[in-house]
């Protein structure tokens, strides 16, 4: 994904026994803000947006600053050309959608004509909802609509405030693609709010990870999703690998698809794209078992070649493995007990098993 502006946060908010003081910077197209509820996540794009204020701190995109305490700026909410996409829709209940689109329009800023409105509508696939009105929508049709309204009002900066908390699985693939796709072709940065580690993996760039008001980590997906050191007290999530990976075929009998990486070559449930089209895979550390020989007549479709590179053990009973394929550090979650049995140690050679069922279409995403 491309590189948009750059978004400043440095902040400080008291309400009542909680305190936020959050500091980051990101120029990435999707900047997730990931924790559990109650880290402060939604307190954090409230402040972004102008809808709760900081006691101290600043807030500015491209150097222009939203918000700053020392020098007494607070650009009022409807000046900040902010589109906030809710976990539920908030349409006007009483206006078509078409209506609800041309209301986003009213707050742009500069004029936007029919091909503006159109290529929205064609982008987001509303063509044949427009004369609906919000009760004849499924939640997915809403959150459509509502990100166009929000987008239609030229913002420079999308919030979006865990925008599939509400909707059921399929509903919430649909939207995902829409989002992937706004990534890829609009020019504005999205700040996406999410406890889900799949949506990371789909759709973000760069993770601030947020734990009791505070960010424990920042980086790029693969270190925050990856590095066990990064993760927060009270933030729940697997531990495991993202990789960069690119389709290099399609079963279409057995619905599967391969992707090839330098470690190798994996196969899993069929992916929506392109062959030559880059993606991400997560692998779990869960879902990766190991051998010391080239394992035969078996199951599992992923077999790589590595070394161990480190064993991570706290006296429990679960040991982690470091894998290094092709460059590539696979994860996996081992008993202690097989590390012994097996005379694990760094260095030995050793297959990272991994079965395709695992890498399921909420495990794969457009890079």
């Amino acid at each position: 994904m491309t590189t948009r502006g750059t978004l400043s946060v440095d902040v400080e908010l008291h309400r009542g026994a909680f305190v936020l003081r959050a500091a980051f910077e990101s120029e990435a197209a999707v900047t997730a803000l990931f924790g559990r509820s109650g880290a402060g996540k939604t307190t954090l794009v409230d402040s972004i947006a102008g809808l709760a204020r900081p006691d101290r701190g600043r807030i500015a995109i491209d150097g222009e600053p939203l918000f700053d305490s020392a020098l007494g700026i607070d650009v009022p909410t409807h000046r900040r050309r902010v589109g906030y996409v809710f976990q539920e829709g908030r349409l006007l209940p009483h206006l078509t959608v078409r209506q609800n689109l041309l209301y986003g329009r009213l707050f742009g800023g500069r004029g936007g004509g029919h091909a503006e409105l159109a290529h929205m509508v064609e982008l987001l696939g509303l063509g044949h909802l427009m004369e609906r009105r919000p009760a004849a929508l499924s939640g997915g049709e809403k959150q459509r609509v509502a990100i166009g309204r929000a987008l239609l009002a030229h913002p420079r900066i999308l919030l979006m405030d865990e925008p599939l908390a509400s909707l059921d699985l399929q509903r919430k693939s649909e939207i995902l693609q829409y989002i992937e796709l706004l990534a890829e072709e609009l020019d504005v940065p999205i700040v996406y709010v999410t406890h889900a580690t799949d949506e990371i993996v789909r759709l973000a760039d760069t993770v601030v990870m947020l734990a009791d008001g505070a960010v424990a980590a920042r980086g790029d997906v693969g270190d925050v999703l990856g590095h066990s050191e990064l993760r927060a007290p009270g933030v729940k999530f697997e531990g495991g690998t993202v990789i960069e990976a690119k389709v290099i075929g399609h079963d279409m009998e057995y619905g599967l698809t391969r992707l090839g990486f330098p470690g190798g070559e994996l196969v899993s449930a069929s992916v929506d794209a392109l062959i030559g089209e880059p993606v991400r895979v997560r692998v779990r550390a869960r879902d990766v078992s190991v051998a010391l020989d080239a394992p035969a007549g078996i199951s599992i479709q992923n077999v790589l070649r590595g070394t161990l590179v480190a064993i991570e053990a706290d006296g429990g009973p679960i040991a982690e493995l470091h894998i290094d394929v092709g460059g590539v550090l696979l994860r996996s979650r081992v008993t202690r007990l097989a590390v012994d049995r097996l005379g694990l140690a760094a260095g030995r050679p050793l297959y990272a098993l991994i079965k395709a069922i695992s890498l399921d279409r909420h495990s794969v995403g457009y890079a």
